[in-house]
């Protein structure tokens, strides 16, 4: 009889650290997935900023500091790894979408341009996915930390090698999009 109430014990408990141990797993994949969609619509923001670029240098062809700055940026950008990295990079990259707007506005013809309006709109449009995929990814993060940190999961996750997972937090400087009304 003791045998019997030793193994209804483990099994209970071996049943209970693969439920918590697949629920860890949803979680991370729900995050892993999240943080794959906040890098879909970066890589989109990325592929515009060429095109809004060049628009921009048919105009302004004397303002090379700020293409200089724009292409740095992205560059850095690109190249980053992990929300912390990722959301310096992007803020910078902000920044310098800002002076590239500030540049536009001196020249009339070019706020005219059916080509740059339209790379207004899919930017403007970009920008509003990233917020989205952003909140979805910190979201994801939020109730993953709080399984991971949570008892009892806790325990199966220290013992699994499930860490918490950092939020993409974008600086001061970058709460706003960058302005694209014209």
């Amino acid at each position: 009889m003791e045998w019997i109430i030793v193994l209804v014990v483990v099994g209970v408990l071996v049943l209970l650290y693969v439920v918590i141990y697949n629920r860890l797993v949803g979680g991370r994949n729900r995050v892993d997935n999240a943080w794959a969609q906040v890098e879909v619509q970066l890589k989109r923001r990325w592929d515009l900023i060429p095109n809004l670029v060049e628009t921009v240098k048919g105009y302004a062809a004397h303002e090379r500091q700020t293409f200089e700055n724009v292409t740095q940026a992205r560059a850095t950008a690109t190249t980053a790894q992990g929300p912390a990295e990722q959301a310096q990079a992007e803020n910078f990259l902000t920044q310098a979408l800002r002076q590239l707007f500030a540049v536009a506005e001196a020249y009339p013809e070019l706020r005219a341009s059916e080509n740059f309006a339209s790379l207004q709109t899919d930017l403007a449009d970009t920008e509003n996915k990233i917020a989205v995929a952003r909140q979805i990814y910190n979201d994801s993060v939020l109730t993953y930390n709080n399984q991971v940190q949570q008892i009892p999961t806790n325990i199966v996750a220290s013992m699994a090698g499930f860490r918490v997972r950092e939020f993409f937090e974008a600086g001061e400087e970058a709460q706003e999009a960058p302005a694209v009304n014209f």
